[in-house]
Parts: C-alpha cells; structure tokens; sequence
C-alpha cells in the first residue's frame, strides 16, 4: 500500500490550501483516515480524522473550524481543505489510513503559511 499526498506548498497568512492523500495498493475504503501534522522541533500532532463512511469527523481544537477533513472512497482518497490558514499551521503535514489492525502512512507535504 502506498499513500501519496500532495497540495501543499507557501500560502500566505488567512489564505487556502486543499491537502490531497490517495491511497494505491488495495481498497482502504474501510479504513478511517485522518491528517497529523508535524512542526521543526516538535512532535506529531493530530489535526482530523474521518471514519470509513464519511459521517463521524473529529478535530484538533486548533484547526476547528478552520479545516474540513472529507474522503472518497471510491477513489480511495482523503482531503484536507485549509482556510483561514495561520503561520502557526506551518508544518508538514501526513495522511494516514488505519483500522484496528493496520496503519499506513503517507509521505508528508510541506505547508508554510507565511505572515
């Protein structure tokens, strides 16, 4: 199984950015998926998570109402849309796919929100 992300990239402060992480390999359409992220320095934090039918998301406080985590299953893909978007958010940010038995995890993009 791999995970490729993509949509990062510079933005500036309040600015918007759509986070894309297509899964190839095998049909993760069971698997929740969710987004972590990670700034220089400091460990990797949980930013969203949606469960295998779309209907249950969860978020970091930091990010709520800011972003919106939403996938599709038929293309075995999750998406992060960012708005309002903070210097605070930079980071590279991971996808990731997993049930209880597995975890697959994406490569990582690179989102810097400029002030």
């Amino acid at each position: 199984v791999q995970l490729q992300a993509s949509g990062g990239g510079l933005v500036q402060a309040g600015g918007s950015l759509r986070l894309s992480c297509a899964a190839s390999g095998r049909t993760l359409s069971s698997y929740s998926m969710g987004w972590f992220r990670q700034a220089p320095g400091k460990e990797r934090d949980f930013v969203a998570a949606i469960n295998s039918s779309g209907g249950s998301t969860n978020y970091a406080d930091s990010v709520k109402g800011r972003f919106t985590i939403s996938r599709d299953n038929v293309k075995n893909t999750v998406y992060l849309q960012m708005n309002s978007l903070k210097p605070e958010d930079t980071a590279v940010y991971y996808c990731t796919f997993y049930n209880y038995y597995s975890t697959y995890w994406g490569q990582g993009t690179q989102v810097t929100v400029s002030s």
